[in-house]
């Protein structure tokens, strides 16, 4: 009998445990010939036709996909949503046209801005359905951690005596207008070296106590350069970290602590002055640089708490004029304790590796044989496990699905 009882504990505990190191089928929505299309596990769906599909992006839990349907000039770009439960897709209101969307972190409802308005649908069965004003005047905005507010920004006016201030509130999710319930949460001011029109990419750090941003200066000059700034959760402390050029995948914190990595660096042509930093917050000291010289870095992923996955390629000093030359991009890990590097990917000749994403376990880039060219999803098992395709024809990175707390 106790024979039977270890055997029979053996064999649970052997299959409970392959079951629990098992990984999960990876989810992604992506871009393929203007339509959007999904792959679970093995299995590809497209799920729109006849359209220009662009900036797909999940809800919460995974039942919706918001995406704009436009045109090749991008000047339309009006909002439907993909419902996977009931395989179709919808407007939530007729022909809201909008640039920019964001699905609240913990409910099925989507923030958006229509002329300088921000709105906040409305749910009904279950779905996104109708909408109410939140907050006017607004230029850019996110949801805070909670869910239950948003901060947004307004854009500096030109007054006579110069630049005015770019102000920021804290807009509870129900305002519907009502100053009331819009706070006045940090003010910019342009003064001194610092100088900006709006702010854009807000990302929250692991634990909500910081946020980024990346002030813009005038159009010519944040082709060239604009301001990372990080400010408190509580609007109280606001500092500059640093220049680097207007990408919000050159922004990272870390999954665990206070840190912020980001590729800093002036100048908009990628062939050189484009390098790995990583800042402490609160960034009292200035950050530590990880990109050794005559290289640059051209994208970046937290691998772990102690480790960076970036995009590296060497500079090109000699190119001066002419078309911009490609900088063929291979992927590195650099441990952040120790600062040892090691190049992890091995693209071909001509080809590029670029927007590391890591998915639980497994390591995701695109690999290009131009910029501008559709190319291949890659995966691999962190850092040491075998690489495969996943996805061909892909237009841009795809959007993976992952469960909060992921």
């Amino acid at each position: 009998m106790k024979i039977r009882l270890l055997l029979f504990l053996m064999i649970f505990l052997g299959f409970h445990a392959g079951i629990t190191s098992a990984e999960s089928p990876l989810t992604a929505a992506f871009i393929r010939d203007h339509q959007l299309w999904i792959k679970q596990g093995e299995k590809e769906v497209q799920l729109t036709k006849d359209a220009y599909v662009r900036s797909p992006k999940w809800s919460y839990d995974g039942r919706f996909i918001a995406y704009t349907d436009g045109d090749e000039s991008g000047e339309k770009s009006e909002l439907f949503i993909y419902d996977m439960e009931k395989k179709e897709s919808f407007q939530h209101y007729p022909h809201v046209n909008t640039f920019s969307f964001k699905w609240s972190p913990v409910r099925n409802q989507l923030a958006y801005l229509d002329g300088g308005v921000l709105n906040i649908t409305k749910v009904r069965n279950g779905r996104p359905s109708g909408f109410n004003n939140v907050s006017l005047g607004v230029t850019k905005f996110d949801w805070f951690p909670n869910g239950k507010e948003l901060i947004v920004s307004t854009e500096a006016a030109l007054l006579p005596t110069g630049w005015g201030p770019i102000r920021l509130y804290k807009v509870e999710a129900d305002a519907n207008l009502s100053k009331d319930k819009i706070h006045s949460f940090h003010t910019i001011k342009n003064e001194n070296d610092f100088f900006a029109i709006y702010i854009d990419y807000f990302k929250w750090s692991s634990d909500g106590n910081w946020v980024s941003m990346l002030a813009i200066p005038n159009a010519s000059s944040a082709m060239d350069s604009n301001a990372l700034c990080v400010l408190s959760s509580k609007g109280k402390q606001f500092q500059k970290i640093g220049n680097m050029l207007r990408d919000k995948n050159w922004i990272k914190w870390a999954p665990a602590s206070n840190q912020l990595a980001y590729i800093s660096g002036e100048g908009r042509f990628f062939v050189k002055d484009k390098k790995t930093a990583i800042a402490d917050m609160p960034a009292i000291k200035n950050e530590k640089v990880y990109t050794p010289e005559g290289f640059v870095d051209l994208d970046l992923e937290w691998l772990s708490p102690n480790e960076v996955i970036v995009a590296r390629a060497k500079e090109n000093l000699e190119w001066n004029e002419g078309p911009v030359p490609s900088m063929y991009t291979a992927l590195y890990v650099i441990d952040i304790g120790s600062s040892i590097q090691k190049q992890i990917t091995f693209p071909k000749k001509g080809q590029l590796d670029r927007n590391p994403l890591l998915v639980g376990d497994q390591l995701t880039w695109m690999r290009r044989s131009s910029e501008y060219r559709p190319g291949e999803v890659w995966v691999k098992d962190g850092v040491n496990g075998a690489e495969y395709v996943w996805l061909k024809n892909v237009e841009e990175a795809p959007v993976f699905y992952q469960k909060r707390g992921n």
